[in-house]
């Protein structure tokens, strides 16, 4: 599920600064197959987009799958280029299609989630299931819910 490298800091050839946009997909545990098939159909709709899966993590509830995709160069990106304009389709179709599995904006993935994909990837292409590479990974735990804030003394209206 990668296609051509997506690297953010450019290549030994001297080649401008690429940017890369990550979108994580979070599918619910039991959803996680189906949602990199439909993402792996949705690729191959737009063959012409440089994207990789670049982070893989999960909690109690959902698998967060970040996908990096490459708008191309910095300078190309600013005038709008065929790439550039063909990154933003794949993006703003990812969003269109794969809705259910809720997808946002994300920062750059941590080394643990980097090595995670970089692992799936690997397994995949030996021919295992996404499930069995999912269960190896460790749980991390979900983002808390912060408890309700007390109002002030001044904050209060009279009933």
């Amino acid at each position: 599920m990668q296609r051509s490298a997506v690297n953010a800091q450019g290549t030994e050839q001297g080649e401008p600064e690429s940017v890369v946009v990550h979108v994580q997909l979070r599918p619910r545990r039991g959803a996680t197959r189906k949602c990199l098939a439909a993402l792996a159909a949705l690729a191959a709709e737009h063959d012409e987009v440089a994207f990789a899966v670049t982070g893989l993590s999960k909690d109690d509830r959902v698998v967060r799958v970040t996908v990096g995709v490459d708008l191309g160069p910095r300078t190309a990106v600013a005038k709008f280029s065929p790439q550039a304009q063909a990154a933003y389709a794949f993006v703003s179709a990812i969003f269109a299609s794969l809705y259910d599995h809720m997808p946002v904006y994300a920062a750059e993935p941590s080394g643990a989630e980097r090595a995670a994909a970089a692992t799936l990837l690997e397994k995949a292409a030996a021919g295992f299931s996404p499930a069995d590479v999912l269960e190896g990974l460790p749980t991390t735990p979900a983002s808390p819910v912060p408890s309700p804030r007390m109002p002030a003394a001044g904050e209060r209206i009279p009933a």
